[in-house]
């Protein structure tokens, strides 16, 4: 059993839609560094609402 698989269980593994959804939440906050700090929020916000989308099918 892998150090995954004890941590969270067999049945918690993402699926493929699941990985690529995470992904590309990820991807959009590449290079927030550089937006203005009054930006971040709202950047997070929209993410955290993607990653629930993504993995929570009834939030969906």
């Amino acid at each position: 059993m892998s150090e995954f698989d004890e941590h969270t269980g067999a049945d918690s593994v993402e699926s493929d839609g699941e990985v690529s959804a995470v992904a590309d939440v990820l991807a959009s906050m590449e290079g927030l560094e550089t937006q203005p700090v009054a930006d971040h929020a709202a950047v997070f916000e929209q993410a955290h609402e993607r990653l629930r989308r993504a993995l929570d099918p009834r939030h969906g």
